[in-house]
């Protein structure tokens, strides 16, 4: 059973990291950079990710259904490293309906992220509002739009 998710953990950061390199062939770098950390973050359709890794990580994977993935890195220490934050969000469509975004940490090896569910329409865009505290280094709010498409 450990192995089994030790493995499982090691697909999804295999699987995190093949999907950012994806992204940013197809766009720009999302990242936001804020004193001495980098903020990355993605936008993407949860069947993205294999059925094993959704049951893994408690993910509905759907057509439906988008992931939000926010990786903190700090410039200012050697290697980047990532750090854990406080993390909290809200996102909305264009008719203004709310959902409050509930960030899961995942932790493999050295990286640290945080995923949360976002439910969409077909050709929605959702306007992304996120918290970032970092102790009293880190204190930002992170906006971005992301269109969705079913599949």
């Amino acid at each position: 059973m450990l192995k089994s998710l030790l493995h499982s953990r090691r697909i999804v950061s295999a699987l995190i990291l093949s999907i950012a390199c994806m992204a940013s062939v197809a766009q720009a770098e999302q990242k936001q950079q804020v004193g001495n950390f980098d903020i990355h973050y993605m936008a993407l359709n949860s069947t993205f990710i294999t059925p094993e890794i959704a049951k893994t990580y408690g993910i509905a994977r759907s057509g439906y259904n988008g992931l939000v993935n926010i990786t903190v890195l700090n410039t200012n220490q050697e290697g980047n490293p990532p750090v854990a934050v406080e993390i909290s969000g809200i996102a909305n469509n264009l008719i203004d309906a709310r959902m409050t975004l509930d960030f899961k940490e995942i932790r493999e090896g050295d990286a640290i992220y945080y995923i949360a569910e976002v439910p969409f329409r077909d050709d929605q865009e959702v306007n992304f509002d996120i918290a970032i505290k970092y102790a009293n280094q880190l204190n930002t709010s992170l906006k971005f739009k992301q269109k969705f498409y079913v599949e």
